[in-house]
């Protein structure tokens, strides 16, 4: 039984690496879209000459452009791990809002040690990247825990059991 349930868990982990890794691939290109086409041209520069609030908040560039290419990833991964890893039926607002709470402590840390270390590594090309890379690895492994442990707790293989009750009917 142990032995099952073991089994269970590294498949079920296997399984949200994929799909994490799929809205890594959602992150990681929305993130190179933004700070290769729109931060390094001529209409950002045009913005920042013209309007000093944009100016403010974009001093450094990773911190806006980390935070779209994550908010694109989370709704991709949560609504992928919520339907084929975790098969959870449970209250998708609620759900929600728990992913919530796990982001509203996981991105401002993330993002000003990102911002912390794209300053103190400028002189290193591409060093942006690198940043962005380890940040989604913490990612994915913590919010694994997180989804496994909070959001999806006794909710897991619930969406299963629903269709398979309805068919009964």
């Amino acid at each position: 039984m142990v032995e099952n349930t073991k089994k269970k868990n590294i498949l079920q982990f296997l399984k949200f690496a994929l799909f994490s890794a799929s809205a890594g691939i959602v992150q990681m290109g929305s993130f190179t879209i933004l700070n290769e086409v729109v931060v390094k041209t001529a209409f950002i520069q045009n913005l920042m000459d013209s309007s000093e609030l944009f100016a403010r908040i974009m001093r450094n560039e990773y911190g806006p452009v980390y935070l779209i290419a994550l908010i694109l990833s989370v709704i991709w991964n949560f609504t992928i791990n919520r339907k084929f890893t975790f098969k959870s039926a449970n209250n998708i607002p609620v759900a929600m809002l728990k992913v919530l709470g796990y982001y509203a402590v996981f991105t401002p840390v993330s993002t000003l040690l990102g911002n912390y270390f794209t300053a103190k590594y400028s002189g290193v090309e591409n060093v942006e990247y690198a940043v962005l890379a380890i940040t989604m690895v913490t990612n994915m492994a913590t919010e694994f825990l997180f989804d496994k442990f909070v959001v999806f707790r006794g909710s897991e293989g619930t969406a299963v059991k629903k269709k398979a009750a309805g068919k009964e009917e």
